[in-house]
């Protein structure tokens, strides 16, 4: 019997004395336990569920390991992930642009190099399903060009009027990316060089991942319990009564979402159709 693991991660606020911002958010937090009622319903066993100060680098590191260390072929693993996006100057020429993305995790960014070099730990044929309901995660290891503007930036993380929370986004301000590069470049820059390129990682596990947004997008924090993402998805899941494909769940969403916000199915890894054509949430 194939067996099926899950990992959470949501992510509230960051560590002001790292990023200079707390970066408050309302809803990744309600994201990553509502993913994880949804994985157990489906028999999936969550090996971490990683709330804002204990979503460190070091965990979501462990985490993967361990996920990596238990599956072999035919398994799954489900990885979530709620929180802020961001970029760092890529270092080993990997990027068209230069820019490497990132998850912003509670103590430092974690490089999309160093996701992809994780996914390579995993065994051939294990299916990798990711959610990101994060600013620019439309590939989670691809170019991206967008930035907000300063008067977007300021209208993002201003809460003091509740008809604007959905504006709210989850991107790290450049200011704050600026502020964190500069303080842990030593850091960032040896992670990327300790790493292959992503031309250089083998994944041979059939990652398929489906986010909150394009690469040149946002991703609104949303005005209930969760995210804009996260709860258009949950609408269209209907509690396991939703019938098709990831492909279809796919389209359902975007087509459920506002057009300045669409959802990406990305594949990497072995990439195949039959992954993509399951049912989702199926171990």
């Amino acid at each position: 019997m194939p067996r099926g693991l899950s990992m959470h991660i949501g992510i509230n606020e960051i560590d002001e004395t790292k990023y200079g911002t707390k970066g408050e958010l309302k809803n990744p937090e309600n994201d990553a336990l509502t993913m994880e009622g949804l994985a157990k319903a489906g028999n999936f066993t969550p090996i971490a569920t990683l709330l804002t100060k204990g979503a460190t680098s070091d965990r979501v590191d462990a985490g993967l390991r361990e996920a990596a260390s238990q599956l072999s072929a035919g398994d799954i693993l489900l990885l979530t992930y709620a929180g802020h996006g961001a970029q760092v100057p890529d270092k080993n020429g990997d990027e068209p642009d230069r820019r490497d993305e990132t998850w912003v995790l509670y103590d430092r960014q974690f490089i999309d190099d160093e996701l992809h070099a994780l996914f390579a730990t995993f065994a051939e044929g294990v299916r990798i399903l990711m959610l990101s309901d994060s600013c620019h995660s439309g590939s989670v290891a691809r170019d991206i060009s967008f930035s907000l503007s300063s008067p977007e930036l300021e209208r993002t993380f201003d809460t003091s009027d509740p008809d604007q929370v959905r504006a709210r986004v989850r991107v790290l301000p450049q200011d704050a990316q600026f502020r964190n590069y500069q303080r842990e470049q030593e850091t960032y820059d040896e992670i990327q060089r300790s790493l292959p390129s992503l031309d250089e990682q083998d994944v041979k596990a059939d990652v398929l991942l489906i986010s909150g947004c394009q690469d040149n997008q946002t991703s609104s924090d949303g005005v209930g319990p969760n995210g804009l993402f996260t709860e258009t998805l949950l609408k269209t899941w209907k509690n396991g009564a939703f019938e098709g494909s990831y492909s279809t769940l796919h389209r359902r969403v975007t087509e459920a979402m506002p057009f300045y916000q669409t959802p990406n199915l990305f594949q990497s890894g072995r990439s195949t159709q039959e992954f993509l054509g399951q049912s989702p949430f199926s171990i």
